[in-house]
């Protein structure tokens, strides 16, 4: 099916119409939205024959997406525009398009990914089943992406596993579906080598690992745990805090959460990592490892809906890696907005927007389709402090630098 694809030139600061190009065609615009205070230093758009709602990083320069249909879905890595690294003469760097350099096929669909650092595997879950496939992403003799293996935890997973990647020497990828089926597989062998000791049956949002050993734990109704594997019991204490669980952040049924932490300088400072929670009502909560019952900041995000709904799957909240006190948050619409919480206050206050990425919407303004647009993911660049990747329920890849309000384009 083709569609049409819009672009805005510099310096008219106006929407033209492109002829209409294929479902899979790349456009890179350098682009001003009308009527909006947002500026762009860089954006690159790319459209997938069908939604992704994983982008995972398996090198600076390289991610892996993936369909979530409910028949066979395609499995890729794609190159990011080699325009965007070009240090110097960047207008003059042709190649500035995506480049799909692996692939593959699955018969499930992919809900959640995740690549093992220091390998070519990528671990994934087809969001209904705890059952986890593995795969070769492949090297330079093959570009072809190929399952290896599977590994069964032997648990019913009706909403399917979260998880995360060991960050040891040994490949390892924690997962599960509910706090009580938390566990830690050994990649090469399938074996779990580490299974959490509690009858909780809390679904999970989010794990995350702090340290080699050390992980934290969201759970959907917002308690936050900090979890070692090596300790099995959920009654003992760990080295980093006592793992006890803490009352829902705001409270309420109903109410999704989603996490993300930062690990700053050192994860064996407890001051350094910083965990962050967001509620399907826009409420975040900043804590620290040195105690997480008490919240370093409350703020509310002044979040865009569309008004039909939200899909809990799709929210997420992301610190960035490369800029103090600033969180990425996605799921509520098409947009993807940037918050400033700096704030010290433990009474709730309103978050400070710094941007906010339109383009999906923009951009899919005349589209057939009748669905309300939502944005299905988001990531930060690791090295790069205002360069993000977000995808939506149209298909669209996008790949933006954004330039802070304070500052002006060079």
């Amino acid at each position: 099916m083709q569609r049409d694809c819009y672009f805005i030139s510099e310096p008219h600061e106006k929407m033209q119409k492109r002829p209409p190009l294929g479902p899979r065609a790349v456009v890179f615009v350098r682009l001003i939205l009308p009527e909006s205070p947002f500026r762009y230093r860089d954006l690159h758009v790319y459209h997938l024959d069908h939604p992704t709602r994983i982008i995972e990083w398996t090198s600076e320069k390289t991610i892996c997406v993936a369909g979530f249909g409910c028949s066979r879905n395609e499995l890729l890595e794609l190159h990011l525009p080699p325009k965007l690294f070009a240090e110097e003469n960047k207008g003059l760097c042709a190649e500035r398009d995506f480049k799909v350099i692996h692939g593959g096929f699955t018969d499930s669909p992919v809900h959640c990914a995740r690549h093992i650092p220091g390998t070519r595997c990528v671990v994934t879950n087809d969001g209904r089943s705890s059952r986890l496939e593995l795969w070769d992403v492949g090297g330079e003799e093959s570009d072809v992406i190929r399952r290896t293996g599977s590994v069964d935890p032997g648990t019913a997973a009706e909403r399917g596993s979260r998880m995360a990647a060991g960050p040891s020497s040994r490949p390892s990828v924690l997962h599960g579906d509910r706090l009580s089926h938390i566990q830690l597989s050994h990649l090469p062998s399938g074996k779990s080598v580490y299974n959490l000791e509690t009858d909780n049956p809390d679904p999970l949002s989010g794990l995350q690992f702090v340290s080699d050993s050390v992980f934290l734990t969201c759970c959907s109704n917002g308690n936050l745990y900090v979890l070692d594997t090596r300790v099995r019991s959920l009654a003992q204490p760990t080295p980093v805090s006592p793992l006890q669980p803490l009352p829902p952040a705001g409270g309420g049924d109903g109410i999704h959460w989603c996490m993300d932490s930062t690990m700053g300088q050192s994860c064996l400072d407890p001051a350094c990592c910083r965990v962050v929670r967001l509620s399907s009502r826009g409420e975040g909560e900043v804590s620290d490892l040195r105690d997480l019952r008490i919240p370093v900041c409350r703020v509310q995000l002044d979040v865009r809906t569309n008004g039909d709904g939200l899909c809990q799957d799709f929210l997420r909240v992301s610190w960035a890696p490369a800029l103090k006190d600033c969180i990425a948050v996605s799921g509520f619409s098409g947009t993807v907005q940037i918050f400033n919480i700096s704030t010290r206050e433990a009474e709730l206050k309103d978050a400070v927007e710094l941007f906010e990425h339109q383009g999906h919407v923009v951009l899919s303004e005349n589209s057939e389709s009748r669905a309300p647009l939502l944005t299905t993911s988001h990531v930060w660049h690791p090295n790069r402090p205002r360069t993000l990747l977000s995808a939506a329920t149209d298909g669209s890849v996008h790949l933006w630098d954004w330039v802070p309000p304070t500052t002006t384009d060079d």
